[in-house]
């Protein structure tokens, strides 16, 4: 097989899979798409083009490259190993990118099977959420091999700012990890911040506009103080999927030996979220846990 990319699959079209396989259509590359609602891959093709098709199976067949960005582990499996997963479908010599966040431990597993049939494989989690996504701006963070990573480098480019290669697979997983464990101490930090802010009878506001431009500063100051101070919680990742990623970096690091007090106190107050009904609020609800009676 050329080891040019003009043909590719997308398998899974959520809030990130839906315009991340739209940047690849506008760039003039043939897209096959799957997703387990059928009525939403019915919509993309209406709006982008390509085809779409009942299995991951089928949308993996003819295509140079494929894509998947779905739940967790078990959805990976599913839509790779499984009965009708993409690995039925893909010729000798394709490639196969995982964008889902999931356990390195899967990574290395596909990287091992896919390398047996003579397909390459990258596992590569993205940040920069749904707006990163529809803007063409996310950051992908890679594992894999050298020569796999530079073929397909170049189409990952499509709908992000930043594409590294961290190291073999599984690499691009911990390194999610990593960047998770970092937002959430963060997210906690500001909305402890907000919260104190409220009770001293400052201007919030005013607080944040001086110590945005200090070392207090950060990407979630910058994008979520104003919802946050209206207690407006519908932008942005879930509190539901932060608490599986943070599962996931929880168990990483018991199995390393790596000490993470302030994710693990945090997953806790994500949990308390979800008590509150807040499993489909955003990560920065967890001010409106600080201001809600029944909480520390």
């Amino acid at each position: 097989m050329s080891h040019t990319i003009s043909t590719v699959a997308f398998i899974g079209l959520g809030v990130m899979g839906y315009p991340m396989a739209g940047h690849l259509a506008r760039q003039g590359l043939t897209v096959r798409v799957y997703n387990r609602t059928g009525a939403t891959a019915e919509a993309w093709v209406a709006e982008y083009g390509g085809s779409h098709h009942t299995t991951p199976q089928e949308a993996a067949q003819g295509a140079d490259l494929v894509l998947v960005c779905v739940g967790n582990d078990d959805d990976v499996r599913q839509v790779t190993t499984g009965s009708q997963g993409v690995l039925h479908g893909m010729a000798g010599g394709s490639l196969l990118v995982d964008h889902t966040t999931a356990s390195s431990d899967l990574a290395e597993e596909l990287a091992v099977i896919c390398h047996e049939h003579d397909i390459g494989f990258i596992d590569a989690p993205v940040s920069g959420g749904q707006q990163g996504a529809i803007n063409g701006a996310l950051t992908i963070m890679c594992g894999g091999e050298e020569s796999e990573f530079a073929r397909v480098e170049p189409t990952l480019a499509h709908y992000s700012r930043a594409v590294s290669l961290m190291g073999p697979a599984g690499s691009g997983q911990l390194t999610k990890m990593v960047n998770q464990i970092c937002i959430a101490g963060l997210v906690q930090g500001l909305a402890e911040g907000l919260h104190f802010a409220e009770q001293a009878g400052l201007d919030q506001q005013r607080v944040i506009d001086v110590i945005a431009k200090g070392a207090a500063g950060s990407w979630q100051m910058e994008n979520r103080h104003k919802t946050m101070i209206e207690d407006d919680y519908e932008h942005g990742f879930a509190v539901n999927w932060m608490r599986k990623d943070l599962g996931i970096c929880l168990e990483q690091a018991r199995r390393l030996q790596a000490r993470l007090p302030v994710t693990a106190l945090v997953d806790q107050f994500y949990g308390d979220v979800q008590v509150m009904g807040g499993g489909r609020w955003d990560t920065s609800s967890l001010l409106r846990r600080l201001r809600s009676p029944s909480r520390d």
